[in-house]
């Protein structure tokens, strides 16, 4: 069964082009390793909450955007054991390949299909 890896993170504006460049060079190396799809989405209607939403969860900034995205694997245990490799491959975030964001306020999870229509 499909498994989903989700993502939401806060994004400086000025670093559009570089997340964008940056999801092109990271999403082959996540291929290689087993992941059937990146989608990477920039917020475009993304309202501030009072409670919850998405800017509050990733404590987003006024000059940054939610990015919000996601990867399917064929299973789990395909994630499971890709994930370990993937996160060591130098290529990752190397000198030619920075996260152009703050990863510590990234929120992640792992997500089993429940409808996939």
């Amino acid at each position: 069964m499909k498994y989903v890896d989700g993502f939401v993170l806060a994004v400086p504006n000025a670093n559009r082009e570089a997340y964008k460049k940056y999801s092109e060079k990271s999403s082959p190396i996540f291929k290689e390793y087993g992941v059937l799809s990146v989608v990477e989405c920039w917020g475009d209607d993304v309202p501030p909450g009072k409670l919850t939403s998405f800017p509050l969860a990733v404590q987003c900034k006024e000059d940054e955007t939610v990015v919000f995205s996601w990867m399917t694997w064929p299973s789990k245990e395909v994630r499971n054991a890709a994930w370990e490799k993937v996160m060591a491959d130098p290529r990752l975030n190397s000198e030619d390949n920075p996260m152009p964001c703050d990863g510590k306020r990234m929120i992640y999870g792992g997500f089993e299909v429940m409808v996939d229509l």
